[in-house]
């Protein structure tokens, strides 16, 4: 059976995008239609991604939001690859990508994320990201610095959301070792990740250190789930962000999240774990689906 490949990750941005430079204007979908002479049914279309990205239908509502002329380059150059599958990106100090990728996350239904050396950033707190990018990039300016972690713990607010998504997390144990910022950063980052665990719709793993080689041990990944849309892996190396949705891909992502998952320890030996490291006495049913 063929899979249903769904709207490309490049034709998604540039829906995303559309909507989001009409909302700046404070039009309708009426307004813009009649702007450029298309049907109300069409804009809508395009900025959900229920109709295929055409360059020419593009460039004349970019043109009509007068979008700016380094967005307008960029949009028009993902819609005319928009049905090439996986998307690589290479970052500057603001990295371009990462505000997709919170949109992804505000869009899935459910979030995976596996880390091998770091608290993932979507259960870090603010004191851990600002000691962590600042050591990452000494040149970055402080109003860089506080952007970046701005940015990060935006991603958290998806948590709290009456609808929010599943957020499965698996931490090698490395990362509860390694000193992030102080003594008492990370014992806050530490006791942060015993709140979250305590959500229902949040699941906490570590993988031991005593655990045989595994897949995980190729690098940290992200897999985001969705209603209506294919999964889409997202990997982040140093100084690269890479969108991957092609089968083999994703199917390659799934298949070491279920080896990883088979190794690590339980939701309740896990927070155990981490109370042990903080001194902190936790009762582990706590964290027992």
């Amino acid at each position: 059976m063929t899979k249903n490949k769904g709207v490309s990750v490049r034709q998604r941005r540039v829906s995303g995008e559309l909507r989001r430079l009409r909302l700046l204007r404070k039009m309708t979908c009426k307004q813009v239609a009649e702007g450029v002479d298309f049907s109300e049914s069409k804009i809508s279309r395009m900025e959900t991604g229920d109709r295929g990205l055409y360059p020419d239908d593009v460039a004349a509502i970019l043109g009509f939001l007068q979008a700016p002329s380094d967005l307008r380059q960029e949009l028009m150059a993902l819609v005319r690859g928009g049905e090439e599958r996986n998307w690589h990106e290479v970052n500057g100090k603001l990295p371009p990508t990462w505000k997709d990728l919170i949109r992804f996350e505000e869009q899935a239904s459910a979030i995976k994320n596996y880390e091998t050396l770091l608290i993932p950033g979507i259960a870090q707190i603010p004191e851990y990201t600002r000691a962590l990018l600042h050591g990452g990039d000494h040149n970055l300016t402080d109003p860089e610095l506080e952007g970046l972690v701005a940015a990060r713990i935006k991603r958290q607010l998806i948590l709290s959301r009456r609808d929010a998504p599943a957020f499965h997390v698996m931490v090698d144990e490395m990362a509860l070792h390694r000193p992030i910022g102080d003594q008492e950063t990370m014992r806050a980052q530490l006791r942060h990740l015993l709140t979250l665990g305590r959500r229902s719709n949040v699941t906490f793993q570590i993988v031991p250190f005593s655990t045989r080689a595994h897949a995980g041990l190729r690098g940290p990944f992200v897999l985001l789930e969705f209603f209506n849309e294919p999964t889409l892996a997202h990997v982040e190396s140093r100084g690269t962000s890479s969108f991957l949705e092609g089968d083999d891909f994703v199917d390659n992502v799934k298949a070491a999240w279920r080896d990883i998952r088979s190794i690590a320890l339980s939701t309740g030996d896990s927070a155990r774990m981490i109370a042990d490291i903080i001194g902190e006495p936790t009762p582990a049913e706590e964290y027992e689906p």
